[in-house]
């Protein structure tokens, strides 16, 4: 195991949601409570405990902008009370976890490591080592654009109605043959969101997915997209763990069943998806939608402007 996969086993292991105490976390490491604390403290340059509690304040404030209630952010959060969940927030964010924000201010807190909670996943490590080294920094952050891409495309398309989104807009329009067409929003959200189904059931082994995409809408589709991301980053960060990028997956799934090296299975799919979502904003603004910012420059931006620490 590398020093960065130990480090990455200790992040898992604070940040793990059944893992409330210190020595929860240690246990889940194979370390005891002392090693775990001083180890990681070195490595991240915070101690467990209070990386943790600044974790779940982001991933709170996170939620209260999302539309959670107070109370229900607090409890997710390890809070015994509401009070003194409160208390705890505004000390963090300078405000009362009822107030709104200003416009434009992100959710996390100032760290000395660059750990922070990003949604849909539960932690984004803004890594300094792979910096003139290994493109795992590259990768992860056009996979992380990729998925919020394509929930920010399928908030544009909400308030369409039906008529607006199986409107036939690029006649023609096609991919990939075997996935049939790509002329209307439905048939290019459909084919957004399910190829990282279809993928994820050929990886993990599980059946393959029905689905008609005659019948797929914006709010089965969004939904879908919540559930299928977090398992798309642990299946992308599962193999970057182990260097399995060059392994083969056999898709017995196919007929007749065929073998895929996992690397290209993530090129072909960040290929593909950043086809569509350019096809899914030109038909949201024949549709006369909104369609979000597309640049990852502007993205990554976003995700980096640091909320001003407490007085």
């Amino acid at each position: 195991m590398t020093d960065h996969d130990r480090l990455r086993e200790l992040l898992d292991a604070v940040l793990d949601e059944d893992n409330r105490t210190l020595t929860d976390m240690a246990g889940d490491a194979y370390s005891s409570p002392f090693h775990f604390s001083r180890l990681l403290s070195r490595r991240a340059g915070e101690p467990p405990v209070a990386m943790r509690r600044r974790v779940m304040l982001e991933r709170a404030a996170w939620q209260l902008r999302e539309g959670s209630s107070v109370t229900d952010a607090a409890f997710a959060a390890g809070y015994d009370s509401v009070e003194g969940f409160g208390r705890a927030f505004t000390r963090a964010f300078g405000h009362a976890p009822s107030e709104s924000p200003a416009s434009g201010v992100s959710h996390w807190l100032p760290a000395p490591n660059g750990i922070h909670f990003h949604p849909p996943m539960s932690l984004w490590v803004d890594s300094q080592e792979s910096r003139g080294g290994t493109g795992a920094e590259v990768t992860a952050l056009m996979v992380q654009h990729d998925l919020d891409d394509v929930r920010d495309l399928l908030e544009a398309a909400k308030g369409l109605d039906d008529e607006a989104w199986r409107a036939v807009r690029v006649e023609g329009s096609s991919a990939l043959a075997w996935d049939g067409p790509d002329e209307c929003l439905a048939q290019v959200f459909s084919h957004l969101v399910r190829t990282k189904e279809i993928w994820l059931a050929s990886v993990e082994g599980r059946t393959f997915p029905v689905f008609d995409v005659a019948t797929d809408d914006v709010a089965t589709l969004t939904a879908l997209h919540r559930e299928l991301a977090p398992r798309w980053l642990a299946m992308v960060r599962d193999i970057d763990r182990r260097g399995a990028w060059g392994d083969r997956l056999v898709d017995a799934l196919c007929e007749p069943p065929e073998s895929f090296v996992l690397g290209s299975v993530l090129a072909h799919v960040l290929t593909f998806s950043a086809h569509r979502r350019q096809l899914a904003r030109h038909m949201l603004r024949q549709a006369g939608a909104a369609a979000p910012d597309p640049d990852p420059i502007n993205w990554l931006r976003a995700q980096h402007r640091q909320e001003p620490g407490p007085a």
